[in-house]
Order: structure tokens, then C-alpha cells, then sequence
């Protein structure tokens, strides 16, 4: 368990030039030691404060609040960025710029302006939403979803406070407050916001996955936690529209991330090998045309994700301009699609990327494997298993899948 705290290290950014030239000072910083990481299991919590303090969560922020207001090209071009750095990163920020997003739509002007307010000063939000509840035995198809334990009660001062657990609670440990999901009375869900680092707060460093160790995506306790002012945050579904999509399209970005750093590192292998294999053509490995040929296929691989990154941020960026749900199932759809096509490309040049070397790039301190583990891990997310079929069922039968963010209001099972 670790109840660690990093305190601010430095003022906000003025302008967004600014904020870019650090943020990006700090992704060379993560990228030299991410592989380290991986293989000792040290959190870049310094790192990750740096972030904040360079404004990157302040990215998606309305001006008007303070913050810089980047399209989702923009958002995810750097959260791309980030992924090709360390891919932990854009993961332990998941949970904060859904948050950011759901703030954008907002329909409480108080809840809103103090919660876009606070990150453009540096806040930053971390997710509680699964719980080990949720995954009791009797329970029908999809009725898991909605599953809540974790819940809200009035103390004899009138104050409310959250008690209960949860696990998969990626970037809490990381964060200022939390956005956790508490049972609403009504058989359904809600969110409140609680802060971060109350003592009843509790982070426990458990999380065992063979990929995306550096997460944080453990088990998180809470007893009695208050819930902080205008900490009802987005009630209304209008807030909540496009972030099936967006959710996942953070993983995409992730993704393009690490097939970029798949090619960059294999490439980087090929040409500090000495010698070759007994069949090859070449004596040295950079003229050699099978490595050759691989690392071509990498580098395919690598721009069938960043395309298919691309078409899934303009299909949502176009579900916001058109705002009707018609534009947003389309949007889904295509992501799911997209979703499909990233993660075969990925595994596939994660998997092949060990055929331009030797049994050296097996090796622990070559850290290649890593990306086979952490794109796996993240295919794992929002499963895509089941979206060719989601896919099917729309493009056969116009059978609109169904946000998870509704279902736990509407009793609805999430595609």
C-alpha cells in the first residue's frame, strides 16, 4: 500500500507554446527511463506532477476557464506522443481527461466552472468506476455493469461522505481528486468527486497485469471520504455524449504510441547487431534483406494505426459538430472499427518486431517485450472481442449500440 503525495513543482504555462515545449521535455524524460520502470515496477509519480505542472491537463480546458482549449486532433496527437514515451502515461490520464471532456458538457454552470477552474490550475482527476462487487456469481448478462456497492451517506453534521473499494482505479494514485462512481439509491449509478489524498483514502499497489504496470490500477479504499463541493458531476446524459468513443480513442492514441516505439527500438537493434544468422544474406544485418523486409512491415503496421487513429478522431469530432445521437453511434462504430484494425496491426508489429534480431532481443535489458505486454494489456480494455460484432449487428440490422455510460441509469446492457 502507498499513501505518497507530490506536491506541485513549478507554475502553470502562460500560452500553449509553452505548455508544449515542456510537456514535451518531459516525454523525453519518460522515454529514457520507461523500459527501467517496467522491469523495477518504479511509479513516475515526479514525472507525472511535472505534467500538471506544465499544463497537460489543462489541455482540453475552455479558455474561458483558463486552459488552452486543443481540438481532439490536438488531444490525441499528444497523448499519441505520450504512448511512444512511456505507454503508462496516456492511461493514468484517461481518467482525467474524461473527466475534462464530461466538464466541457456540463449543464450545472457551478459544478462546471469550479472543476474546469481547479484543473486549469493544475488538478488532476483520477477514476474509480469497477469494483470486485461487480463481478459476483448469478448475475445476467450485463447486469455486472451496473453493480455498486461503494455508497454515499450523510454524517450527523449533514456532510456526506463515500466508503467502499474499487479496483481497476487507473491514476488515482496519482491524482487530486477522484471521480468515483457510488450507487444512487435507484438500483443505478452516479458520480461524486472525492479528494485524492484524504485520509480515507487508501491506494494499494496491486495491480498484478502483465502489461501497464506503472498505472496504478489497483485496488482503492475509502472510508468515509467526503464528497467535495459541486462534487455532483455529470448527471445530466448530455454530458456524457461521445465517451464511449473517446474513452477508447485515448487507447488508440496509446497504441499508435507504442507501434511507433516498436519500430523506432527494432530499428535501433538492427543496427547495433555485429552479426547475423547462419542463413542470412548479408553479413551485416542493415543490408540483410529479410531484416530489411521486417522492419518495412513495421513501419506498415505503424501507419495502418496512425490512419485508422485519425479517421476515429474525425468521426468524433464530427459527432460533436452535427450533436445528434444518429452522428454519435456512427462515431462509435467507426472507433470500434478502428479499434479492430489498431490492435491486430499493433500485436502483429509487437510480435514480429523480435524477427529483425536474435535471440539477444529476448533479453529483459533489451526491454522489447514490453510493448507486446502493454498493447495486449490494452487490447484487453473495452474488449475487442466483441466489437466485430457490434460492428455486424449495426451495419446489418441499424442496431445502434447501446453507451455503457447509460446503462447503469437505464438498466440497458452496454454493447
Amino acid at each position: 500500500m502507498d499513501t505518497r503525495t507530490v506536491p506541485p513543482t513549478g507554475g502553470q504555462p502562460s500560452t500553449l507554446d509553452e505548455a508544449l515545449a515542456r510537456i514535451r521535455r518531459i516525454f523525453a524524460e519518460l522515454a529514457e527511463g520507461a523500459g527501467e520502470r517496467d522491469l523495477s515496477g518504479e511509479h513516475p509519480y515526479e514525472l507525472v506532477q511535472q505534467l500538471a505542472d506544465a499544463g497537460f491537463g489543462r489541455l482540453r480546458v475552455p479558455r474561458e476557464y483558463g486552459g488552452f482549449d486543443v481540438d481532439l486532433q490536438t488531444l490525441f496527437a499528444l497523448l499519441a506522443e505520450a504512448g511512444q514515451a512511456d505507454s503508462n502515461v496516456p492511461q493514468i490520464w484517461r481518467g482525467h481527461f474524461t473527466t475534462t471532456e464530461i466538464l466541457r458538457l456540463e449543464t450545472d454552470p457551478d459544478v462546471r466552472r469550479t472543476w474546469l477552474r481547479r484543473v486549469s490550475e493544475g488538478a488532476v482527476f483520477g477514476n474509480a468506476q469497477s469494483e470486485p462487487s461487480a463481478q459476483v456469481a448469478g448475475l445476467g448478462p450485463g447486469e455486472g455493469w451496473g453493480s455498486i456497492t461503494t455508497g454515499v451517506r450523510r454524517t450527523d453534521t449533514g456532510d456526506r461522505v463515500v466508503s467502499g473499494t474499487k479496483f481497476y482505479s487507473t491514476g488515482a494514485r496519482f491524482a487530486d481528486y477522484i471521480r468515483a462512481a457510488v450507487a444512487d439509491g435507484e438500483g443505478g449509478r452516479s458520480f461524486v468527486v472525492i479528494p485524492a489524498r484524504h485520509p480515507g483514502v487508501v491506494h494499494v499497489d496491486d495491480w498484478d497485469g502483465i502489461g501497464q504496470r506503472q498505472t496504478g490500477s489497483g485496488t482503492t479504499v475509502f472510508t468515509d471520504v467526503p464528497v467535495e463541493d459541486h462534487g455532483d458531476v455529470g448527471r445530466a446524459e448530455d454530458a456524457v455524449r461521445g465517451l464511449n468513443s473517446f474513452v477508447q480513442i485515448v487507447h488508440l492514441a496509446n497504441l499508435v504510441g507504442i507501434v511507433r516505439s516498436v519500430v523506432a527500438e527494432t530499428i535501433d537493434v538492427v543496427r547495433s547487431r555485429t552479426r547475423t544468422s547462419l542463413h542470412a544474406l548479408s553479413r551485416d544485418a542493415t543490408a540483410d534483406p529479410d531484416v530489411l523486409a521486417v522492419i518495412g512491415d513495421l513501419h506498415v503496421r505503424r501507419r495502418t494505426a496512425e490512419a485508422l487513429l485519425a479517421h476515429a478522431v474525425a468521426g468524433l469530432e464530427a459527432a460533436h459538430a452535427a450533436g445528434t445521437e444518429d452522428a454519435y453511434v456512427d462515431a462509435y462504430v467507426e472507433t470500434s472499427a478502428a479499434q479492430r484494425g489498431v490492435v491486430d496491426a499493433v500485436l502483429d508489429a509487437a510480435t514480429h518486431a523480435f524477427d529483425a534480431g536474435g535471440s539477444s532481443t529476448v533479453r529483459g535489458s533489451v526491454h522489447l517485450d514490453r510493448h507486446w505486454r502493454n498493447a495486449r494489456t490494452l487490447a484487453s480494455h473495452n474488449p475487442v472481442v466483441y466489437k466485430p460484432r457490434v460492428i455486424g449487428d449495426y451495419l446489418v440490422n441499424a442496431h445502434g449500440p447501446v453507451s455503457g455510460y447509460y446503462a447503469g441509469r437505464t438498466g440497458r446492457t452496454p454493447s
